[in-house]
């Protein structure tokens, strides 16, 4: 059982974070925010994936007055990614936006803070503090001898203290490197500093490949140890597999609940059917798959009997056939070729049946 680190909670929109709130996946557009449509279909994709918050870049006029219309016609909360220019911040708070992604040091001095802050307080806009190792301060880049766990709790201080001399606690922090290790320490020393919502990171991870297993370490051990409110998974890919795996992530440390888990063997020589070919096709065929269930692609007789069992829907390959596995027992033996489309049609049915259920069980 992990245990939480306490945190002030935020409302973004229609989502709560941190004060013990569910933790929330969050992507970012990779469009120019200026095409409305390309990045209306975008979010929408995100949204079926199941994206909790969204971040559009902001970095001209133009793309913050464009905000307003994309807003109205998504169903998550909209974030305005700001660099340096406070007017852009100012007219993404009237486009409605629902948070702010903002460096209060970097927007010119705390007049310009205390105009953003003014504007947000109504609304109670949450403003994201977003340290990252690759863009320290010049100073504290002397300081430490270039960018260190203790540079970046450094840097995230000094903007935390500018919001709270603005009497504005509405803020979560968070402090990004594409080294794992650096990250994690920043984050570790920062959580017993102070008490707002952590919004978690490797950034620049890289590929799905190696991206996914930097953002699994780096993320796992944090939340492993209660910390962190929100992630983001940067990949050098279709946002979505950012939102696929900040959720396997999340699933895998029994922190979020819901979807498709998907097991199956990594294959051995008592493997009678070609297990990586079988697992990556019945893989794809549910990837956008959002219902909760339990799917299992198992290989031999060791095994994936016990596997299969475990599973809501389940197969345990042998020489040529399939047995398909519901709920614990064996309902079909079907030819090696059948198997995927098979476990389509199990999978629509348990589903159906399901629904059904639920619909029964509620009272007229």
């Amino acid at each position: 059982m992990i245990t939480r680190r306490k945190t002030r909670q935020l409302q973004l929109g229609n989502v709560k974070v941190g004060g013990g709130a569910p933790i929330t996946v969050q992507s970012m557009t990779k469009t120019d925010t200026r095409d409305v449509q390309a990045t209306l279909l975008e979010i929408w994709s995100l949204e079926a994936a199941g994206c909790d918050i969204v971040r559009c870049a902001v970095p001209v006029r133009e793309a913050a007055e464009k905000l307003g219309e994309i807003r109205r016609q998504i169903r998550i909360p909209l974030v305005a990614d700001i660099h340096f220019n406070y007017k852009l911040a100012l007219i993404a708070l009237e486009q409605g936006v629902d948070g702010l992604r903002l460096n209060p040091g970097n927007i010119g001095g705390k007049q310009f803070v205390q105009e953003v802050v003014n504007l947000a307080k109504d609304k109670r806009i949450p403003v994201r503090i977003g340290v990252n190792a690759g863009s320290l301060e010049k100073d504290l880049l002397a300081k430490y001898n270039g960018p260190t766990p203790e540079g970046m709790v450094e840097s995230a201080l000094r903007h935390i203290r500018i919001l709270e001399d603005c009497n504005y606690p509405e803020m979560k922090v968070s402090l990004k490197a594409s080294d794992p290790r650096m990250m994690i320490e920043a984050y570790r020393m920062l959580a017993d500093q102070v008490e707002y919502p952590f919004h978690l990171g490797v950034t620049e991870a890289g590929t799905p490949g190696v991206g996914t297993i930097k953002s699994a370490v780096g993320l796992g051990a944090l939340l492993s140890e209660g910390i962190g409110d929100t992630i983001r998974v940067s990949l050098s890919a279709d946002p979505t597999e950012e939102v696929r795996v900040g959720i396997d992530i999340l699933k895998s440390l029994g922190l979020r609940k819901g979807g498709l888990t998907f097991v199956s063997c990594p294959s051995c020589g008592r493997a009678d059917v070609d297990l990586v070919k079988l697992a990556k096709e019945v893989e794809d065929e549910f990837r956008g798959l959002n219902e909760e269930i339990h799917i299992a692609v198992m290989g031999c007789e060791v095994n994936g009997p016990g596997e299969a069992r475990a599973a809501d829907i389940g197969v345990a390959g042998g020489r040529g056939i399939g047995l398909i596995f519901k709920g614990g027992a064996v309902i079909r033996k079907v030819a090696e070729k059948d198997i995927v489309t098979t476990m389509r049609e199990e999978v629509d049915k348990f589903i159906a049946e399901r629904r059904a259920a639920k619909a029964a069980a509620v009272p007229d």
